[in-house]
């Protein structure tokens, strides 16, 4: 690719060690980007500009003394704003954190940083990670590259804003409620949500500086403009380190190339929960239709529905962020009326809230059983094809609507209201179930905004969710620059 801009961190590299061009030649071409576009999106919200410009020069010094370097040497990234990063303010979007600079930094960002990776700053997010849109009372609203009226997604909306504006090549985020896939589909880039268990939460801030443990389900993962930079970044983040306590000594399925040709794919887009909007069903049809002269596309029975999982999914997730909900919607949900009880029983995430909170014990292991059973309907599902293709979310990218909160809004999706939990319908079972998934490009509704599809493999698969990105980049073009840039 001729423009630097939008090179990947697999081509950044090459182009270092070739000679072609320096690492502070990269690092300020993206501190130009940043200051450019920044106050137009809103995206990147601390800085480090000096201190990675040194390392820049430092890393140039390296490579001209024809020492080894990491498979990430002198690239810029950027983190989410959720990351400890030693020096450098880290808010997870909350007032009470607006002076937090911590000390070292989140496992998974060190490991960036050994790698060779640069750190240029901090990309917005909602307030601890918990919205579907990055907005918060520190930094304020994240536009979208694509058309700055519509949310970039959250909660790593300012991740994949970064990135679909060309301001860096590389970045770190964290998915539990689609936080990752989301922003991904939103913005036309790719992320990866791992396995769970696989890459370490340690200094990954959804409480008080210095907690140990992250909730049940949530994960790290690597956000880019190409499948072959999530492989690197997760090849580098991936594993167990003694002082953990949030990752597992984990090996992935051996790293091997597939006969992509031959991959079993099944496909989901089709639930009365949550049909698609027309534009976003049109492509993801053309990319099934383009696949099936490439693999082998097949027919499945899906032994679940999408009420199924959330039935499950929303009080488990409710249940490990009860203490971060806003006080007027806990106490909404403690005081709900029977008018109001009936009215959410019919949206399996708004009744969930309602269960989530105050869980028993008793209503925990039935929880427990039932994500079990879903676990190996999975296994089961899995043993008849590779990879299964759904939907991220059913609608492009909205309008920015932050009044309220998740649970209380609503959009509309070919001229019909929907709830706005309705994002966390196809990303439920990713996560309820621990299983790798990946966000990818596949094209652009007539409107102009991307339109990703959602690719899930088996536990321990992720290196096979991300070769098939590969495949469908080859079919169907897979990132593109927002016009308007």
């Amino acid at each position: 690719m001729s423009d630097s801009r939008y090179w990947s961190a697999t081509e950044c590299v090459a182009a270092l060690c070739r000679g072609d061009v320096s690492s502070v030649e990269l690092i300020d071409e993206a501190i130009a980007r940043i200051e450019t576009l920044n106050p137009r999106f809103n995206i990147v919200v601390a800085t480090d500009f000096e201190r990675a410009r040194r390392k820049a020069a430092a890393a140039d010094a390296v490579l001209a003394a024809g020492e080894s370097v990491g498979p990430l040497h002198g690239v810029p990234i950027t983190i989410k704003d959720s990351f400890e990063t030693a020096g450098l303010i880290t808010t997870s979007g909350s007032p009470k954190l607006r002076h937090h600079v911590p000390d070292t930094n989140a496992l998974a960002v060190e490991r960036l940083t050994e790698a060779g990776a640069i750190i240029l700053g901090k990309t917005n997010l909602p307030l601890f990670a918990s919205d579907f849109q990055s907005y918060n009372d520190v930094y304020g609203l994240t536009r979208n590259p694509w058309d700055p009226d519509r949310t970039a997604g959250g909660s790593s909306g300012g991740a994949a804003a970064a990135l679909a504006a060309g301001l860096v090549p590389l970045e770190l985020g964290s998915d539990i409620g689609g936080s990752i896939r989301i922003p991904a589909h939103f913005c036309g880039v790719y992320g990866h949500k791992p396995s769970y268990g696989i890459v370490p939460l340690d200094g990954h801030l959804l409480g008080p500086p210095g907690t140990l443990q992250n909730p049940d389900l949530i994960v790290a993962g690597p956000m880019a403009r190409s499948p072959q930079d999530l492989s690197l970044a997760l090849q580098v983040m991936a594993g167990a380190e003694e002082s953990s306590s949030t990752s597992q000594d984990l090996a992935l399925s051996a790293r091997r190339r597939r006969d992509l040709n031959n991959l079993r794919v099944g496909y989901w887009f089709d639930d009365p929960r949550s049909p698609l909007e027309i534009a976003v069903r049109t492509e993801l049809e053309a990319a099934v239709d383009a696949l099936r002269s490439a693999t082998n596309v097949v027919e499945i029975d899906i032994p679940f529905t999408l009420d199924e999982i959330l039935k499950i999914y929303a009080p488990f997730l409710v249940s490990v962020f009860s203490e971060k909900l806003s006080a007027p919607l806990r106490q909404l949900a403690r005081s709900a009326s029977p008018a109001l009880r009936l009215r959410w029983s019919f949206d399996p995430v708004r009744s969930g809230t309602l269960a989530g909170i105050g869980l028993t014990p008793k209503s925990k292991r039935d929880l427990d059983e039932r994500q079990t059973k879903l676990r190996r309907a999975c296994r089961r599902l899995f043993n008849e094809i590779d990879v299964l293709l759904t939907p991220v979310v059913a609608f492009a990218a909205p309008h920015h609507n932050t009044r309220g909160n998740l649970y209380t809004r609503s959009l509309r999706v070919d001229g019909k209201r929907r709830h706005h939990t309705d994002h966390f319908s196809w990303i439920a079972l990713a996560t309820m179930a621990y299983l790798p998934a990946t966000s990818a490009p596949v094209g652009v509704t007539p409107e102009g905004l991307p339109v990703n599809v959602q690719i899930i493999g088996d536990y321990l698969d992720d290196h096979t969710t991300i070769q098939f990105a590969e495949l469908l980049a080859a079919i169907r073009g897979g990132f593109q620059p927002p016009p308007l840039l």
